[in-house]
């Protein structure tokens, strides 16, 4: 049974994201692209006084994205640190300073990581002009990177790759803004709240009182999901009936995670020339998307134990209203796509359920990955396939006519070592600082032995990768996880951004190298295999002792 549910509803989802892949990613393509600028654009521009027809160097363009994302954080902090006089404020105190640190790294860096219950612990001000602002932008954000990689490979002897002011404003009103105000009217049609009633005494059918929060859910809803954000406005997330009320509203949100992530690779190839190395990358994007859910669906459905044969599968942690195959495909999707929300507690998974969505987040999460943010991940590891394939074969590799030199490979090894290492040194420093081990192991972890270390590399894997999803068995509103966490998410997001943004600027600056006998097809399905080897080899040689620690040793056991 579990297995017809879960072809009927891949299907379902494939068939979707077909249908938009084309007119999706040429609509994206044509946004940057476009010479011309709309009249609220131009008028943005001579506010903060941008050239919107002058392109940035590399170096510009990096100063630019930093510049703007610290002006972010320094903003959302400062919002919740004055929460108590806001409007709107629900009568709630103003959170600690550490709390507001790593609640304000999360949002800018497109993490959404909540160390807190979202509604007793932020006003509707601080939910709105802070959080769902910064879910447009962070977003945009990675929307912006990855279009100026691409023009890296698009442009020769080029010394500039792109406007990011341009690409930052585009993607926000014309991608972004337009795209969630018509989501938040469907998920509103589905049930999802959109009030400012503040908290609700209600009569249950018990006949006891209960206090409900309302809010501007939907609004909220529609960019977390969209633009693989995943903060939610409760603290159960996608699982709380305000937020996600039943099976086809999960369906929705789970095809809205994937919408731009699997239409980028169509702008990609229409950008670069070549719309087929777009299928090769969506193929790569599909084939890991489709073996996760996979795995993840088997593991929760032969759950062991009385209690699972049962019930059909592992639903503790899981509403009925979505089941196995529903959980799963969420869980999937959000581990896949940095999003982090969640319609079940990954905590209740099986072990090797919740290893999988542990190994989603350390592939890279490029299967579509985050918006932007997996697209231009899986083209670092592209560059790394062909360097494998050009030593294979003792020739010089390119990739798209560019040559891949010394420079090249360099940033895109500081790439992928950039995570891992954020994400291996926080474990591991959780446990090897006698101070810091002892309130984690105190307060911290309440479910101590395997499963508790696995909870810690469960945040700094979900923190490093900015995906922002828990086992929420895991309190981590603490000063030392608040601080460690809040690096891991600042140093996770922009010093691949940075090293991308270099890999740019190198690309652009050369000329294309004609094609030849020896050039390797990037089209073919022989490169979507070494690429599929190159990220599971990459990732596995990485992660396979840790996770021999945690998840794996939990399953055996």
């Amino acid at each position: 049974m579990a297995a017809w549910m879960l072809v009927a509803q891949l299907a379902t989802i494939a068939l979707v994201l077909a249908v938009l892949y084309r007119p999706l990613g040429d609509y994206l393509a044509a946004v940057y692209q476009s010479p011309r600028h709309l009249a609220v654009e131009r008028g943005f521009y001579r506010v903060i006084g941008v050239r919107a027809d002058a392109e940035q160097s590399q170096p510009a363009y990096v100063r630019s994205v930093l510049a703007f994302s610290l002006v972010g954080i320094l903003a959302v902090y400062a919002l919740q640190r004055v929460q108590q006089v806001l409007p709107y404020s629900l009568g709630l105190p103003p959170t600690s300073e550490h709390l507001a640190f790593n609640t304000a790294i999360s949002f800018v860096t497109n993490t959404n990581w909540q160390s807190y219950s979202p509604d007793v612990t932020l006003g509707y001000a601080v939910q709105l002009t802070g959080l769902a602002v910064q879910n447009f932008l962070s977003a945009a954000v990675g929307l912006a990177v990855a279009i100026a990689l691409f023009r890296g490979f698009a442009y020769r002897n080029s010394g500039t790759i792109g406007n990011f002011w341009v690409d930052l404003t585009r993607g926000t009103l014309r991608v972004l803004l337009p795209f969630s105000a018509l989501v938040a009217i469907v998920l509103v049609a589905g049930g999802v709240i959109q009030n400012f009633a503040g908290f609700q005494d209600v009569t249950t059918i018990t006949g006891a009182t209960q206090t409900l929060p309302g809010g501007p859910v939907a609004s909220q809803e529609a960019i977390k999901i969209l633009g693989t954000n995943g903060g939610g406005f409760f603290n159960a997330n996608s699982a709380h009936p305000f937020e996600n009320p039943t099976p086809w509203t999960s369906m929705v949100q789970i095809i809205l995670m994937l919408a731009i992530p699997f239409a980028l690779p169509r702008t990609f190839g229409r950008i670069v020339g070549d719309n087929r190395q777009g299928y090769a990358v969506a193929a790569v994007m599909g084939i890991l998307y489709v073996v996760s859910v996979s795995l993840m669906t088997w593991a929760e459905s032969v759950g062991a134990g009385t209690a699972p044969q049962l019930a059909g599968g592992a639903m503790e942690g899981k509403e009925t209203r979505f089941g196995i195959v529903g959980s799963t495909i969420f869980g999937t999707t959000s581990t896949i796509t940095s999003t982090g929300a969640v319609n079940s507690m990954h905590d209740s998974y099986t072990s090797l359920g919740g290893g999988m969505a542990l190994v989603n987040m350390m592939l890279g999460e490029v299967a579509p990955g985050g918006v932007g943010a997996g697209m231009y991940g899986l083209l670092v590891v592209a560059v790394i396939a062909v360097f494998i394939a050009g030593l294979m074969v003792g020739r010089t590799p390119e990739y798209l006519g560019k040559k891949i030199g010394a420079r090249e490979i360099k940033l895109a090894s500081l790439y992928i070592l950039t995570t891992p290492t954020l994400v291996l040194v926080g474990t591991a420093l959780s446990f090897a600082i006698p101070g810091v081990r002892e309130d984690v192991e105190s307060t911290s972890i309440w479910n101590p032995g395997i499963h508790g270390f696995s909870e810690v590399l469960y945040a700094f894997t979900s923190a490093a990768n900015n995906n922002g999803s828990a086992f929420a068995g895991l309190t981590a509103n603490t000063p030392w996880l608040n601080t460690a966490l809040g690096v891991a998410m600042l140093l996770g997001r922009f010093l691949p951004i940075v090293f991308v943004l270099a890999l740019a600027g190198s690309l652009a600056a050369q000329d294309a190298l004609p094609s030849t006998s020896g050039t390797l097809p990037t089209h073919r399905p022989q490169f979507v295999g070494l690429l599929i080897g190159t990220i599971v080899i990459v990732s596995a040689l990485t992660y396979f002792p840790v996770l021999a620690l945690g998840p794996l040793a939990e399953g055996l056991n």
